[in-house]
């Protein structure tokens, strides 16, 4: 569940905000004109794109030079949750949202290149997504299914949908439960975070069979990132936790907490070299949110 008062359209770049001295080391990059703000994937080179939940906007960030800009004008009516990026094709795929639905985008060319209805249009919700070496994966947080979009040198092929069993299998229509989506780099194991128990999955994305990481207890968790062993776990209630994983990602041991003064319901992040770019969602201001502005955070990983 990645979420008004808009900024002139005049402004088209960063926003450079000086934090108060208990935050002196947190860069804060606005996303000018957004309305919302929900996902975040790296590109490469200090590139970054991030997704306007309500609006479906993408935006670009060079967090090197501490820069954003408007970058894709979503059409009416699309949304933008999750995003992740096929580095190898240039494809942004995003997360629909509302109505089972999923896009991609050409950032070369900025054009749509498919449109995806993956769930039941009146009670799927498509939140997150990630870009395997086999094809993308996307979450539906109101079904105990995962959708898979195969993307084979950059042509994408036919979406199937994945049944799941076990612990990560939970929830009903009308009620949420799984959130974001992760990957191993080989493609071979998925984690999801499960934001209303508070616990992360490993699910086969072959069989759909899934089982609890032990140990790792996030309530409100939201987003997922990891390197390695090391997961970090983005929280609703202001927190970003730290877990050590071993070797089969079977078990996970505290490793400390990220707190911010600045954060504001922090909703993904993505890996800065030894830091996390972290987006603050505001969404508790509201639905739609009222927050005047949205924003990323540089904090120390």
């Amino acid at each position: 569940m990645r979420r008004i008062l808009a900024l002139t359209s005049a402004i088209l770049l960063l926003v450079l905000v000086v934090a108060a001295p208990a935050s002196a080391a947190t860069r804060v990059i606005v996303l000018p004109g957004a309305t919302s703000a929900e996902g975040i994937t790296a590109a490469g080179d200090g590139t970054y794109y991030t997704g306007d939940l309500i609006a479906g906007t993408i935006f670009r960030e060079d967090v090197r030079r501490g820069t954003a800009e408007r970058f894709i004008e979503a059409p009416p009516g699309a949304m933008a949750a999750g995003v992740d990026l096929d580095r190898r094709h240039d494809l942004l795929f995003v997360a629909g949202g509302k109505g089972g639905k999923a896009y991609v985008y050409n950032v070369r060319t900025k054009a749509k290149v498919a449109d995806f209805t993956l769930g039941d249009p009146q009670t799927s919700y498509v939140n997150d997504v990630v870009v395997t070496p086999y094809g993308a994966w996307f979450t539906d947080s109101y079904h105990p299914q995962l959708f898979f979009v195969p993307d084979v040198s950059g042509v994408l092929g036919s979406p199937r949908t994945l049944q799941l069993s076990g612990p990560g299998a939970g929830g009903s229509p009308g009620t949420f439960f799984m959130n974001d989506i992760i990957s191993t780099p080989s493609g071979d194991t998925l984690l999801v975070a499960a934001t209303t128990p508070g616990k992360v999955y490993t699910i086969n994305p072959i069989t759909g069979a899934s089982k609890e990481i032990a140990g790792v207890n996030a309530p409100n968790v939201v987003s997922l990132v990891l390197e390695g062993q090391r997961l970090w776990a983005v929280q609703l209630d202001d927190t970003i936790s730290r877990w050590c994983l071993n070797g089969s990602l079977s078990h996970g041991d505290p490793a400390g907490t990220i707190t911010d003064p600045l954060f504001d319901q922090p909703v993904s992040a993505a890996k800065v070299g030894s830091h996390l770019a972290v987006v603050n969602s505001h969404i508790f201001s509201g639905y739609p949110p009222t927050s005047p502005t949205y924003e990323i955070l540089v904090v120390d990983a």
